[in-house]
């Protein structure tokens, strides 16, 4: 099962993309709550060199609660993921999570109905850039 889904970004760095990835998800409804750059914690905790790849936790706020009200230990999987990778060739990698795929393994199908919500919009905020 496919769990993300991506769009490739020509000419373009994570430094470049992030304001505009910033400004697309807050169309949806979403706000950038986390940070992980794992260019960084690579280097600094294993001594591993990476491209740029930063992890966004983006969360819509209306969202969150409609899933928390139903199922409150999904907050495991919360907030949603958004992924910028640099790929070493001028293109930079946006990827956000399936929140359907992984719903799904909670196996409660009150859950079903958001989490296609939130991929529609999701899915509008990647084919926006």
């Amino acid at each position: 099962m496919k769990y993300y889904n991506s769009k490739i970004i020509s000419g373009a760095t994570i430094a470049t993309l992030r304001p505009m990835i910033e400004e697309e998800l807050k169309k949806e409804g979403f706000g950038v709550l986390t940070e992980i750059d794992i260019q960084a914690t690579m280097k600094k905790k294993l001594d591993k060199d990476y491209l740029p790849h930063v992890i966004l936790g983006a969360c819509n706020p209306v969202y969150a609660d409609k899933v928390l009200s139903i199922e409150p230990t999904i907050s495991t999987m919360l907030p949603c993921n958004v992924t910028l990778r640099e790929l070493g060739n001028g293109n930079v990698e946006v990827a956000v999570i399936d929140p359907s795929a992984a719903m799904g393994a909670v196996e409660n199908p009150a859950l079903e109905d958001p989490a296609k919500e939130v991929q529609e919009k999701l899915m509008r905020f990647l084919n926006s850039l």
